[in-house]
């Protein structure tokens, strides 16, 4: 799969394409149904399959978000995306300027490079100045511009609640993991570098990964979470905290993801490691004393371990 950073060096004015367009955060359940659908249609008529999606995503620009918002980085989106069959990624940059184009303005200036011949969007979607694109518009564009407009319907968790990237956001910072893998269809997970932190773990007899995360990221709610650890391809039982350590006066300015991998003894300084989410044990407390705090650890362990004894492949997903 190809990612792009903008149309300028795109090359697919001589065949056709199918398209959708939207800021996929999270690729959840919905994004994937339009996205599967996409590719099986564009495949079976010989045409490429492309995903057109943002960074920043919009509603950090056009409401000047400054909090933790992203589900996902650009580069794991497009990484999910490829999962998915997808031929392209093409991420064009979000400003002011680009929200001020006109529904038909921009759609020439896909047009002009992808030379799609259907666009596929959500039934609530919209794009353009003041959102002025919406399904029955762009039909109209569509028309003058040589594409066909494809509209997708909600995809809905047992029946009634709707998917998106804001009711996992919202999961998340309520701690709710289990419900929020369900909406995404995988396990919430993060991935990064492991770095060194200040030693306090091993001290403790809890020796930990610390992941070095973007700031945008959204985390879980802080707690303490039974988790995977993937390194290498080979997945461990480990217990995640996030958080913020109250129970030591050094308390850092930002949240901490620290895993404890069970068993392990390796050095990973440098490595990448990715965290799955399967369940949160508690939320984050202050101990009264560091004994009171390393019997809870173990407690927490050794419940992690039971979780993950029993934890499936993946999640259960919605009806």
């Amino acid at each position: 799969m190809q990612h792009f950073y903008g149309l300028e060096n795109i090359q697919y004015q001589h065949q056709h394409t199918w398209i959708t367009i939207g800021s996929f955060d999270g690729v959840h359940l919905g994004h994937q149904t339009i996205i599967k659908d996409m590719v099986a249609s564009a495949h079976q008529h010989q045409a490429k399959a492309v995903v057109i999606t943002f960074h920043p995503h919009p509603a950090v620009v056009l409401r000047g978000l400054d909090k933790p918002y992203y589900l996902t980085m650009p580069e794991e989106r497009a990484a999910l995306m490829a999962e998915l069959g997808v031929d392209a990624v093409v991420t064009l940059t979000f400003t002011r300027e680009l929200a001020a184009l006109s529904a038909s303005d921009f759609m020439r200036n896909i047009t002009e490079k992808l030379n799609p011949r259907e666009l596929w969007v959500g039934s609530d979607f919209a794009l353009g100045r003041n959102r002025e694109g919406n399904v029955e518009q762009l039909k109209v564009i569509g028309q003058s511009l040589g594409f066909q407009t494809r509209v997708i319907q909600a995809v809905m968790k047992n029946g009634s609640e709707k998917i998106s990237s804001s009711r996992i956001r919202q999961l998340l910072e309520q701690g709710e993991i289990e419900h929020a893998s369900q909406l995404l269809g995988r396990w919430y997970s993060l991935e990064s570098t492991v770095i060194r932190g200040d030693g306090r773990g091993r001290l403790l007899g809890f020796p930990t990964a610390n992941l070095e995360l973007p700031l945008e990221r959204i985390l879980p709610a802080p707690g303490v979470y039974a988790t995977w650890a993937w390194l290498n391809g080979a997945r461990h039982p480990s217990v995640t905290s996030v958080g913020f350590r109250p129970t030591f006066t050094d308390t850092p300015p930002i949240p901490r993801v620290e895993a404890f991998i069970f068993d392990f003894q390796q050095d990973i300084y440098g490595e990448t490691l990715s965290l799955q989410f399967i369940r949160r044990l508690r939320f984050e407390e202050k101990f009264e004393t560091v004994q009171a705090l390393i019997d809870q650890m173990q407690q927490d362990s050794s419940q992690a371990r039971e979780v993950l004894s029993h934890a499936q492949p993946t999640p259960d997903l919605p009806a």
